[in-house]
């Protein structure tokens, strides 16, 4: 299958919306990108226009993107292009979003400094030994 990959660098604009679904843990937040270019007219470092998409999270990257992750913080995003095309509402106006199937998300530290902490995971054991040995 061919997928559109894309690696994003720009911040949280929003809160993350960190949901238990049937499926595991998912959670979402929209991202800021801009782009910033040196304007030789002008001599300066300019900001061009903002762009905002949907980054979405599953499973272990959904947890941990949760707790590790706040407003305004600058992140690199990489993940499948996904753009949704809205049927047109009642005006006749159609709508196009960008969203992201993350598949990795960490801090920017070419912008500050993280400290990373690993996660153990302990699966719960398919048996009791306890029980099992009471029967």
């Amino acid at each position: 299958m061919n997928d559109t990959l894309v690696t994003l660098v720009g911040c949280v604009a929003t809160q993350i919306d960190y949901k238990e679904t049937v499926n595991g843990p998912s959670a979402r937040f929209r991202f800021a990108v801009t782009p910033r270019y040196f304007d030789r007219r002008k001599d300066t470092w300019t900001d061009g226009s903002t762009s905002f998409y949907t980054v979405w999270a599953r499973r272990a990257l959904a947890l941990n993107l949760a707790g590790s992750v706040s407003v305004g913080e600058p992140l690199v995003v990489h993940g499948r292009l996904r753009v949704r095309d809205d049927p047109p509402d009642g005006e006749g106006n159609r709508w196009f979003s960008a969203e992201i199937d993350a598949t990795a998300i960490g801090h920017d530290l070419s912008r500050g400094t993280a400290a990373f902490r690993r996660v153990v995971r302990v699966d719960p054991p398919l048996m009791d030994t306890q029980k099992a040995a009471v029967v």
